[in-house]
């Protein structure tokens, strides 16, 4: 197992995606039991269509990803005269689902712990750019995400 805690948590998630795989059935284009593995190395193609595995996947994860996301919303309390209570032990678990999904997501991409990390130092770096210079959709522009590099 990694010594890193983020390198471990995408070995853990790739083994539980490998272990869901096999066990509802999913086949690859070979036939062959479907693997993260596979996946990761889809993604490294340099052109990826719409009828590839790794598209089928991003949109499930994504759709998983989402839906998560509303049942964290409903754990938010918006009714400001409302006596109840937010159920944080339930939001944290609720975050941890989003967590596993996003990991999903970022290992059909093609990217791992190591990867994450260094395209987020470089997103982070064009995300203070962007406040320094005042950020707003008047002087928008993705120009400054086409620098971000794996």
């Amino acid at each position: 197992m990694p010594n890193d805690k983020l390198e471990q948590l995408f070995a853990m998630q790739s083994e539980l995606n490998d272990r869901i795989f096999a066990k509802k059935d999913i086949r690859d284009r070979e036939g062959k039991t479907l693997t993260m593995a596979t996946l990761i190395a889809e993604a490294q193609q340099p052109e990826i269509g719409p009828n590839t595995k790794v598209n089928e996947w991003l949109g499930k994860y994504l759709q998983a990803l989402d839906d998560e996301g509303r049942e964290l919303k409903e754990e938010l309390l918006w009714k400001w005269w409302s006596k109840d209570r937010l159920d944080m032990q339930n939001i944290r678990v609720e975050i941890i689902d989003q967590l596993h999904f996003w990991m999903s997501l970022a290992l059909t991409a093609g990217m791992d712990a190591e990867t994450v990390f260094k395209i987020y130092m470089q997103k982070n770096a064009v995300n203070h750019a962007r406040q320094d210079n005042d950020y707003s959709k008047a002087n928008k522009s993705e120009a400054d995400n086409k620098t971000v590099v794996m």
